[in-house]
């Protein structure tokens, strides 16, 4: 096993002292603890993996709870796209998934308490009120005319928001703290508020709604969670964490907080991710351009690429930005490991052996991957006519050219050594037929030709060729931090030639009946999956990843 799996990171550090200790008995438990309100992105990935490989590092367990405390925004293909995401990456949650929702009634009598203690109030400020009283970061802020109500009216207030007598926005239970807390989250925060709306899981019986702040700890205490880990930006989260956990004497949940994965030229807001889908710059969350796991799913990244990405980035206290190219060659690695060689022409010229008998026809034998023999073979056909790429085949080379021109000799992989004789042109002068001759003795594996050939070419045979439809994906955007400019909108960022589509490609016949997550490489042009809209009548491609880092290149021609 590698270093990058064996070092301690500074979230084992405190789990090893803490079961050095005895706290908790030894006992370690974990909860990944998503919003049901979109698809989970590539910056989740690292939450999950934390989370799930810690707990299991250390014998323990981890839940699935979802944070569904908005109606709103929440819906059930949320969380059922959530759990085939977390199962796809290779993790099993301990028993039925959780949610926030089963705990409404606990968490309200936990409501309760607080007011009951003199602790929460009901505040009927506007929002712009509210705000306005919060005071700034250097300035405290101004209690509420509301704060010093009798602990009979808050409760009787409260029901009324239980009952729905009262409406969106009318008033919202607050959390009584300190007004002049350098905190501002510790500055009588809302725990409760007024949402007349459907809950995808309780439907019309709640109409006021915890918010996440007070839902959260609470639920990591209800189901005796060790360690809440979590990503930075609730840090400061944190002393309203353990308040309500001290205010509510209940089970003593820890939250440590670790550096997000932020990943360059990809979106990790679900919010802005969602634009891009209502306003049609995608074309569903699991468009294969998309930073969500679905949609790195259908592009053809492998789950153990992206444990192993988070495995060498590790665990840090401090954001920062990852470089997608090492994302990028982790996946080329393991592709390259496990990827199906096929031959497949995207701009295709035909090739007609003129020395080549006709109506003759060959099954060659090819490797299916040629780093490992027991990954076995396919059979392509070869015949006398045959496909290759356009832009391998030139009239008038320049030296060093080592593919296919008149007198030049190159060899077709697994197949015959060729060399062009003659050409036919259109009236634009544009090449459309290449002749050549074959040597019969240079055959591969069986070369007794003693003729030499620089250059190798994938083709395809014209008789038994399959039409495929290829989707050339790239970056979505072409800046490395898209959402991090304040006066530029992300938008202005969307890389419109982030798709192209070849819909002409000829493929040889292997391609007809391999399954829908299985990877190959197309000789010399990617790495590639089928995608899901396949059919009988049409057989669509997803590029997964170029063989090389040819956006590098690109951008140091510019």
């Amino acid at each position: 096993m590698s270093e990058e799996y064996k070092s301690k990171n500074f979230i084992e550090e405190i789990i090893e002292e803490d079961i050095s200790n005895g706290k908790h008995e030894g006992r370690i438990h974990t909860r990944f603890p998503p919003e049901p309100n979109g698809y989970l992105h590539i910056g989740h990935t690292k939450a999950i993996c934390i989370n799930f490989e810690t707990a299991q590092k250390y014998g323990g367990k981890t839940n699935l709870r979802f944070d569904d405390t908005n109606p709103v925004t929440e819906e059930t293909e949320y969380v059922e796209a959530i759990k085939r995401d977390i199962n796809w990456l290779g993790f099993q949650w301990e028993g039925e998934a959780l949610y926030a929702s089963d705990y409404f009634d606990q968490l309200y009598s936990y409501a309760v308490k607080l007011i009951k203690e003199g602790k929460a109030y009901i505040d009927e400020s506007s929002a712009e009120e509210m705000a306005d009283m919060k005071g700034t970061p250097t300035q405290p802020g101004k209690n509420s005319p509301y704060r010093d109500r009798s602990v009979e009216e808050n409760l009787r207030l409260f029901e009324e928001m239980k009952d729905g007598k009262h409406p969106d926005g009318r008033m919202v239970l607050r959390a009584k703290i300190d007004m002049a807390a350098p905190n501002m989250l510790l500055r009588d925060p809302v725990i409760y508020r007024i949402k007349h709306a459907e809950h995808h899981r309780t439907g019309d019986k709640w109409c006021i709604y915890p918010m996440y702040d007070f839902a959260h700890g609470q639920s990591d205490s209800i189901e005796n969670i060790t360690h809440s880990l979590c990503s930075l930006e609730f840090m400061h989260h944190r002393p309203l964490y353990n308040w309500l956990i001290e205010n509510l004497e209940i089970f003593p949940s820890r939250q440590i907080e670790f550096a997000r994965m932020n990943v360059s030229y990809m979106i990790t807001s679900k919010r802005r991710l969602l634009k891009l889908v209502t306003e049609g710059y995608v074309t569903g969350w699991d468009d294969p351009r998309m930073s969500t796991l679905s949609g790195l799913r259908r592009r053809g990244y492998l789950p153990q690429s992206l444990r192993r990405f988070c495995n060498i980035v590790g665990v840090a206290k401090r954001d920062n930005l990852i470089e997608l190219e090492l994302l990028e060659s982790v996946i080329r690695d393991d592709l390259n490991e496990v990827a199906t060689r096929v031959m497949v022409v995207l701009d295709p010229i035909k090739v007609i052996i003129t020395n080549y008998p006709e109506g003759q026809q060959e099954i060659l034998s090819t490797a299916n991957n040629p780093k490992y023999e027991d990954k076995g073979t396919h059979n392509m056909t070869f015949s006398r006519e045959i496909y290759i790429e356009r832009d391998d085949f030139m009239i008038d080379p320049p030296k060093k050219y080592f593919r296919l021109a008149p007198e030049k000799n190159v060899r077709l992989k697994g197949a015959y050594i060729i060399t062009a004789h003659d050409y036919k042109t259109d009236d634009n002068g544009r090449v459309t037929e290449v002749h050549c001759n074959y040597y019969p003795e240079s055959k591969s594996g069986q070369d007794t030709s003693g003729i030499k050939a620089k250059g190798v070419l994938h083709w395809v045979d014209v008789n038994s060729a399959l039409d495929v439809e290829l989707r050339l994906y790239d970056r979505l955007f072409t800046d490395p931090t898209p959402d991090g400019h304040e006066d530029v909108d992300y938008l202005d960022f969307y890389n419109k030639d982030s798709l192209q589509v070849v819909s002409k490609a000829k493929a040889e016949q292997f391609l007809k009946d391999v399954g829908d997550t299985e990877s190959l490489q197309f000789m010399r042009k990617g790495y590639f999956i089928k995608d899901r809209e396949s059919n009988d009548d049409k057989l669509v491609f997803n590029r997964t990843i170029t063989l090389k880092d040819s956006w590098a290149k690109m951008q140091k021609k510019k």
